[in-house]
């Protein structure tokens, strides 16, 4: 075959991988910003309680089904955008019992929890990733993920407030273990099920 011959089938090649670039971009700064409009919209599913200022919501329902769902890159920067939208002041973060926003909320009492999630995301993702993929996995992924939360949520609290360890306690983990642990179910089955639809649809799609 001649040098000539060859020139058009390398352009080809060239022309056809150049488009993939951008598409793949537009494509993850879709999902990203579809991630952090998601965990916006679960932070506003929120229920004060009375005796903490840390509000029962959604968040890390949203924070652990996005760890199980995306990759781990993806995730860790979907919660990256996230906090970044609510530095900015957008309304993205759980009404706080001090009405506080932007960079105020964010560095507030729940600040722990929020700073926690993209690291979270992240390692909830390579955990489950890695591992043979299913309920049980992503339960064990999801229910790790949501301990740490908790943890570094205290953490922080008890750092912010100087209280006792059984009073951050109190106020920052076990009211929040039976609905946690129905999130941590809940992310998971999705997750499951995705999994499922994905390879049934795989094995259904024709080869070509």
């Amino acid at each position: 075959m001649s040098a000539e011959s060859r020139v058009p089938a390398s352009s080809a090649v060239v022309s056809t991988a150049a488009p993939a670039a951008p598409a793949a971009w537009l494509r993850s700064i879709g999902i990203v910003l579809l991630a952090s409009a998601f965990v916006a919209v679960c932070a506003h599913v929120a229920l004060p309680l009375y005796f903490t200022p840390v509000p029962l919501t959604l968040q890390p329902f949203a924070v652990l089904l996005l760890g199980l769902l995306l990759s781990p890159r993806l995730a860790a920067v979907s919660l990256i955008a996230y906090l970044g939208e609510g530095a900015l002041g957008l309304p993205v973060f759980a009404p706080g019992p001090t009405g506080a926003s932007g960079l105020a909320h964010l560095l507030g009492p729940t600040a722990g929890y929020l700073l926690s999630y993209p690291f979270v995301a992240m390692l909830i993702s390579d955990h489950y990733h890695r591992s043979r993929r299913g309920f049980l996995a992503a339960l064990v992924s999801a229910g790790l993920g949501s301990l740490l939360i908790l943890f570094i949520g205290a953490l922080w609290l008890a750092l912010l407030t100087h209280g006792s360890a059984r009073g951050v306690l109190a106020q920052a983990v076990i009211p929040f273990l039976p609905g946690d642990a129905l999130k941590v179910v809940a992310a998971a089955s999705l997750a499951a099920a995705w999994l499922r639809l994905r390879n049934r649809n795989s094995r259904s799609s024709p080869t070509t």
